[in-house]
């Protein structure tokens, strides 16, 4: 089941190394209001592993991650 995430803000941190795409995302989500979805891209192959950890340690939901040819796509749901 694939069905349509509707974000309320779009990050694009391609081309940015870690930890550049975690502070941007952490800056992000916090002018959101709780329960707003954050779109966040990526091209540093080591977004997924911290952005699931970055996730775990806010108690912000990872609601999706994908893979888009050489993008990594995350839709967060802030607390």
């Amino acid at each position: 089941m694939n069905e349509v995430i509707k974000e309320d803000q779009v990050l694009d941190c391609s081309g940015m190394l870690c930890p550049i795409p975690v502070v941007k995302t952490s800056k992000a989500i916090k002018e959101l209001q709780s329960g707003q979805i954050l779109k966040m891209i990526a091209t540093d192959p080591g977004a997924p592993p911290d952005m699931e950890a970055w996730s775990r340690q806010t108690g912000n939901e990872l609601l999706r991650s994908t893979t888009e040819g050489d993008k990594f796509i995350f839709f967060l749901k802030k607390k």
